[in-house]
């Protein structure tokens, strides 16, 4: 029987897996969506949350007073990236003001290709994507760098195929000005 039994052992002895949870809060901090595997995502869910509550208690009566000081005090126990720290307190705290918890959403993705291990997602509540934001957000590149060995291929094949066109010509333009006497 499993009475009163909490949290997951995750495979490591405690220090190990005290670390892991720091390193993977101090990332969705950062990040605010990581990729791993559902069982650290559901162990993360609750101490990147605590976190947060910490952090908005802190806020409570201003940044000017003791209590905000022991709060973050008290989430740099868990989190040594200061510039973490102040994104949390700065950033993160203020937008869950109203909100009684939950901040973290935990998605699940599938099956990993390698061992076969389920991948979930998890996330900070607001901040999702969206691939119609501007420079300033989340949305990646129209033009990225192909990914993987198939992304590369095409590629290639591109640039035999003269695909690239554009590139040449400004290519051949250069050549031609730092050739030029003038």
């Amino acid at each position: 029987m499993r009475h009163r039994v909490a949290h997951r052992k995750l495979g490591r002895v405690t220090e190990h897996r005290i670390a892991l949870l720091r390193n993977q809060s101090t990332m969705l901090l950062r990040h605010e969506r990581i990729d791993t595997t559902l069982a650290k995502a559901k162990e993360l869910r609750p101490f990147v949350e605590r976190l947060i509550t910490v952090a908005k208690r802190g806020l409570v009566d201003g940044a000017e007073t003791t209590r905000a000081l022991h709060a973050r005090r008290l989430v740099a126990r868990h989190v040594a990236d200061k510039k973490v720290v102040s994104k949390l307190f700065d950033s993160i705290a203020p937008r869950f003001a109203d909100r009684p918890g939950g901040y973290a959403r935990v998605l699940h993705l599938g099956r990993r290709q390698g061992d076969c291990a389920e991948i979930a997602q998890i996330e900070l509540v607001g901040s999702e994507y969206d691939p119609n934001a501007g420079e300033g957000g989340d949305a990646q590149p129209q033009a990225a760098a192909p990914s993987g060995v198939g992304g590369r291929l095409r590629a290639a094949a591109k640039r035999l195929a003269g695909g690239d066109k554009d590139k040449k010509a400004k290519k051949d333009t250069q050549e031609e000005k730092d050739t030029d006497p003038e």
